[in-house]
């Protein structure tokens, strides 16, 4: 096939963002049996064109949304794809479809962000030829505010590179963890962005539980926003938590970040689509303590690769799971070890991009 896949405007690909990230990812694994061109935003320090592992990837003019989906639209006149993939943008597909009407075109969809239940959205996502959602959760979601559209609606599950993502030996974690300025307490990981809704003020609360009984310190990793940091860094030291702040890191040496921890927690607050932390987390070998919401107990299997917190509004929830860790580390090898076989049976790049073509073939 010969396939076109459309990246949102903001960041641009290759770049940092988890849509970004995951466009790449499942391109890549496309282009070895099919034709695959991403189009993307043109950024400072990138050229017009590049190659990346046979993928063709052409940078646009943007600038703004609307920019950006004119130059889409004169990339394609003249063209002819089997089929055109809009990431999380159901506006720009729209467009697309109604410009090119004999021309496949899909929505995969990462997030229920830009799909507000409202009668616009929904006449929006009429006109995809198949939506993807990249879990049950966010297709669950999506069925319940749009009806109209619940036939088009597939599940396609994100990956990970188990090559990249993979245990670590003892001796290379203490070496890592001095890379990081890190001590040899328990480690505790969180990675992605600070900012409430992902409920790292609930995992600090819980560490000043645990750490009464477990001495163990906290790695935080990701963007932050002033305001919060400030609360959660008075919320540290209220708590007396041991925590090194490490901040964004580039996705092509997070795996790193990974391989310095003993467990990570995902104490998100509100619905995730499919939490690809998780997947990382597992992949690497690590327990993962996890808020129960949205499509991450698709992944996390409570009381084998990790566990599960109903409430998890309450800090003294995850605090259990991190003493029951942090005392019994043979039982987080054995939880870990399970996550990794888990992520190879079911959540490898490869399988994302096979399943993905086997719909598009259809």
């Amino acid at each position: 096939m010969n396939i076109l896949i459309v990246a949102p405007e903001r960041i641009p690909v290759p770049g940092n963002g988890s849509v970004e990230i995951c466009i790449l990812a499942i391109a890549k694994q496309l282009a070895q049996n099919h034709k695959v061109t991403v189009v993307s935003r043109a950024s400072k320090g990138l050229p017009a064109q590049s190659d990346a592992g046979g993928v063709n990837i052409v940078r646009v003019r943007s600038g703004s949304s609307k920019v950006y989906l004119a130059s889409v639209l004169r990339f394609i006149q003249g063209k002819d794809y089997d089929v055109i993939q809009v990431d999380n943008r159901p506006r720009y597909m729209a467009f697309i479809k109604r410009a090119f009407p004999t021309m496949k075109v899909t929505l995969f969809l990462h997030s229920l962000t830009f799909v507000p239940p409202t009668k616009h959205v929904a006449k929006l996502l009429g006109h995809a030829d198949l939506i993807i959602a990249n879990s049950i959760s966010l297709k669950q979601k999506l069925t319940n505010r749009f009806p109209v559209v619940a036939q088009k609606i597939r599940v396609v599950e994100l990956g990970v590179d188990t090559n990249r993502f993979r245990p670590v030996t003892e001796a290379d974690r203490s070496q890592y963890r001095k890379k990081f300025g890190i001590g040899d307490r328990y480690t505790v990981l969180f990675v992605g962005r600070i900012i409430p809704q992902k409920g790292v003020h609930v995992l600090l609360k819980a560490a000043g539980l645990a750490k009464k009984e477990v001495p163990l310190q906290v790695v935080v990793a990701g963007r932050w926003s002033v305001s919060y940091m400030r609360h959660l860094r008075a919320l540290a030291s209220k708590s007396s938590v041991p925590v090194k702040w490490i901040g964004q890191q580039k996705h092509s040496e997070i795996h790193k970040v990974y391989q310095i921890a003993d467990c990570l927690v995902c104490p998100s607050q509100k619905h995730e689509a499919f939490g690809l932390v998780n997947v990382e987390a597992m992949a690497s070998g690590l327990p993962v303590i996890a808020s129960n919401i949205g499509g991450i107990s698709e992944a996390v299997i409570h009381e084998s690769s990790g566990f599960l917190v109903d409430e998890y509004s309450r800090p003294e929830r995850f605090a259990e799971y991190l003493i029951r860790l942090g005392k019994n580390k043979e039982l987080g090898r054995k939880m870990g070890a399970k996550g990794r076989i888990g992520v190879m049976q079911h959540f490898t790049w490869q399988q994302t991009a096979d399943k993905l073509a086997s719909l598009y073939q259809r």
